[in-house]
């Protein structure tokens, strides 16, 4: 899907940008050439500010992807979920926040979850950058309770990380 977007897109930048931007806050595009999140519909201005284009470029771009059969299929079946990272404390959960040395590798997940499990520690929720997406990518695992020096330590030792942090 990616070398689809970086093909379709190739000659505008700007579009490129605007597709990018869709994907990453899980937003959608309908038959009526708008751009949703979850059905409720965000005005092309906003979206051109927030991400510093014309809105022209909204425009364009949405048409660009509905005229696409590929893209088209992709887009307009989006939906957002939300990350408890940032309210994880307050709901009083736990984050670690693990970056790795090769994002593309199998298994690092699933070593991951595993060490995890082993230690009964429950999951609430799991996001996985995408490595096509983002320069490092991260795993973002929140879970029922803050993470405790054992399971840190547990975690360090799985190889291919490269990084922990706990919020």
């Amino acid at each position: 899907m990616w070398k689809k977007i970086e093909e379709k897109f190739k000659s505008s930048p700007m579009q490129r940008k605007v597709a990018v931007f869709l994907l990453e806050n899980g937003f959608s595009v309908n038959e009526k050439n708008k751009v949703t999140c979850n059905n409720v519909e965000i005005a092309f201005a906003d979206l051109a500010r927030a991400i510093g284009v014309d809105r022209r470029v909204i425009k364009s771009t949405v048409r660009s992807i509905l005229e696409d059969k590929e893209l088209k299929s992709i887009f307009t079946k989006i939906k957002a979920k939300p990350f408890l990272r940032d309210i994880a404390k307050e709901l009083g959960l736990g984050v670690i926040i693990i970056s790795v040395e090769d994002a593309a590798k199998p298994g690092i997940i699933e070593r991951i979850t595993k060490c995890m499990a082993e230690n009964n520690i429950v999951i609430r929720q799991a996001i996985a950058d995408d490595p096509y997406f983002t320069e490092e990518p991260k795993f973002t695992v929140i879970t029922q309770e803050p993470i405790t020096g054992k399971i840190i330590d547990e975690l360090k030792k799985i190889e291919g990380i490269k990084s922990l942090v706990v919020m």
